[in-house]
């Protein structure tokens, strides 16, 4: 018959101070199945390093260990983490029962590392703990059971995947005398239906129970034989096979399972430090919620903008005289003419055009003088800027092409120049020149005109024969259609100015340049304070880290429970990392809903503060709070997945 356990030659050393101390010298041992085996000895000689190995929580410095003729230093991490799961089964003498589970939660979580079904491990785990004697016990806690029932729970976890080789440490050290009795009936039994069982004691009367006992001293084997009493006892043939099946492991539903599980632990640990989570939780909301108020100011800001720039004419472009803005020769270049103005008026990409010229001019009314800006425009002006009138009317191109003297004046210059006046029919000088008033503009907010400025419109045939005495055009402006970009007409104006002036000597202006210019400078502008308001992100992050790492030192003794009943480094480090990204996702959330509500009480209380909320700025925040989670809860899910079991084990 084939070994189940086989151990060649086995030392196990521990550094210790500043050299090495051999714990294990040289054992070699073989198991068979059926076997109920005891492996005695006093403390410190070595017997539960050797458990720790035979159950592949610790390895060997030298030597072979196989398990059912494989060779385990040849396995991987969570190849023994599988060993552990599906064909081990431990019952500890402290029991290492997870406290905030209940006593059938217990028995199941190695079916659940395992990818047993919810509906089959739920079955199982009830039959086993009322074969135990537990079946009225199912929702109780750990604390809510005696010390007998906590070992049975133990047991029955032990026996949740098969337990084809069930590996005692001391079962009966925390017991009293009737309910290690009763332990130790129940280790026969399972016995006898054909689970391999080691025991390790420092109890003769314990040892006494098993076919074999194996006496260790000093890290050494001393004596392995047969208990005389139980020798024409046969080991039981077979054994209680794993319930584990490899399909079942690698289905989405164990994966999921796994992920519940890692997602509840994650949740139960918050709630049962709910001020330390909220102190957490507290730099990642201020975060967000600084990011998010920085972007909405800034888009506010920039909409603002935006919408003042549009007031004054959507898709415009002005035609300037010269090489470029800023040009000395442009006062010399006197090419853009009327004959220009009427062959734009015809193109399809132009919806209305409007010739310019200007000057500062001396305006008087009685004995009222004030100094304003004259404006020779088309009557397609107001159309082309989107002016409306609040007295009279607006020229027409009627009274251009007549060459009338008269003129709308704005707000600003019927206010000083009338006060309550009615303007209309009046005259104003301008220049010693007579204008008679026909309309007044509606007054019109713009960042990019004074408050305080007084301008004069007039027909740009007035204007240049009897005010500036000049027979071309200051500039052209061009309102571009509807349906038309900006750019495409940019190009056309372009080529048509070229052609009929045989070289461009002219320079373009766009509201779609300025507003172009303006966006880059917002958005470098607010990529700037954000920049900064992600600090306090980082240190939000920073201190998610620091708790995640105390949270895996508190919880050292849990993680390696867990990693004894066969969960692998990565459901260690997803349970963990997992609780980071829950913190900062839920201060995230937090934080972004505080800030549309600090938003709306902050915009009731100013008008004059714009808060734009856009949601990819919200989505961006919650994507950025969740790779803070995993980038600064990482490093603690990563140590808390490399613990050594059996130092995380004797952790309290």
């Amino acid at each position: 018959m084939q070994p189940l356990i086989e151990l060649n030659n086995v030392r196990r050393s521990y550094q210790q101070g500043g050299g090495e101390l051999e714990v294990l010298h040289g054992i070699s041992l073989q198991i068979y199945p059926g076997e109920m085996v005891a492996i005695i000895g006093p403390s410190g000689s070595g017997k539960s390093t050797l458990m720790n190995i035979i159950g592949c929580l610790d390895t060997p410095t030298s030597g072979s260990y196989r398990v059912n003729g494989t060779d385990t230093a040849k396995l991987l991490p969570d190849d023994l983490a599988e060993l552990r799961r599906d064909f081990f089964g431990f019952i500890f003498q402290r029991y290492h029962l997870l406290g905030h589970l209940s006593a059938q939660e217990n028995v199941e979580v190695p079916a659940i590392y395992a990818g047993v079904r919810p509906g089959k491990r739920s079955l199982r785990s009830e039959q086993i703990l009322a074969q135990l004697g537990l079946g009225q016990r199912l929702d109780y806690k750990p604390s809510q059971l005696s010390g007998g029932q906590q070992q049975r729970v133990s047991i029955a976890r032990a026996l949740m995947n098969g337990g084809q080789i069930i590996l005692a440490d001391e079962p009966t050290g925390a017991l009293d005398t009737k309910s290690g009795a009763e332990v130790m009936k129940i280790l026969s039994k399972l016995n006898a239906q054909g689970h391999t069982i080691i025991l390790v004691t420092h109890d003769p009367k314990i040892a006494a129970c098993a076919k074999r006992i194996i006496t260790i001293e000093d890290g050494s084997i001393k004596s392995d034989a047969l208990n005389a009493d139980l020798v024409d006892a046969p080991p039981a043939a077979g054994g209680s096979g794993s319930i584990v099946k490899n399909i079942w492991a690698k289905s989405f539903s164990a994966f999921y399972d796994r992920f519940k599980e890692a997602f509840i632990m994650a949740w139960r640990a918050m709630l049962a430090n709910r001020m330390r989570t909220l102190l957490t939780m507290l730099g990642i909301i201020i975060g967000i919620m600084a990011v998010v108020s920085v972007v909405a100011l800034a888009r506010g800001a920039s909409e603002q903008i935006m919408a003042n720039i549009s007031s004054l004419g959507t898709n415009t472009i002005t035609i300037y005289p010269g090489a470029r803005m800023g040009d000395v020769r442009s006062g010399r270049v006197r090419t853009l003419t009327e004959r220009d103005l009427h062959a734009l008026s015809g193109q399809p990409f132009a919806d209305s055009v409007s010739a310019s010229v200007q000057a500062s001019v001396l305006l008087r009314r009685g004995n009222l003088e004030y100094n304003a800006t004259a404006q020779g425009v088309s009557a397609e002006m107001f159309r082309v800027y989107g002016y409306t009138v609040s007295q009279g009317r607006l020229f027409t191109q009627g009274d251009v092409t007549q060459n009338l003297q008269i003129c709308v004046i704005d707000h600003n210059t019927a206010e000083n120049l009338f006060g309550r006046t009615d303007p209309i029919g009046k005259t104003i000088l301008v220049n010693a020149v007579p204008l008679a008033v026909v309309g007044v503009l509606e007054e019109k907010d713009s960042p990019f005109v004074r408050p305080d400025s007084l301008n004069v419109y007039l027909p740009y045939t007035a204007a240049m024969t009897r005010l500036f005495k000049q027979d071309y055009l200051s500039s052209i402006v061009v309102r571009v259609a509807q349906g038309f970009s900006t750019a495409v007409a940019e190009r056309a104006l372009v080529r048509l100015l070229t052609a009929r002036h045989g070289r461009q000597d002219f320079f373009i202006q766009s509201s779609d340049t300025i507003m172009k210019s303006i966006s880059s400078a917002t958005l470098t502008f607010t990529l700037l304070i954000s920049a900064i308001a992600v600090i306090s992100l980082v240190v939000g992050g920073i201190g998610v880290m620091n708790i995640m790492l105390v949270s895996v030192t508190e919880r050292t003794r849990e993680i390696g429970i867990r990693m004894a009943v066969g969960a692998r480094q990565s459901d260690i480090l997803a349970q963990f990392l997992i609780e980071a990204v829950m913190v900062c996702l839920i201060g995230g959330f937090v934080g972004v809903i505080l800030t549309f509500a600090l938003g709306h009480a902050v915009q009731t209380l100013s008008s004059s503060i714009v808060l734009s909320f856009s949601w990819a700025s919200v989505l961006a925040a919650v994507f950025t709070s969740s790779l803070i989670g995993i980038g600064f809860g990482f490093m603690p899910a990563r140590a808390a997945s490399r613990l050594n079991p059996i130092e995380a084990l004797a952790r309290e």
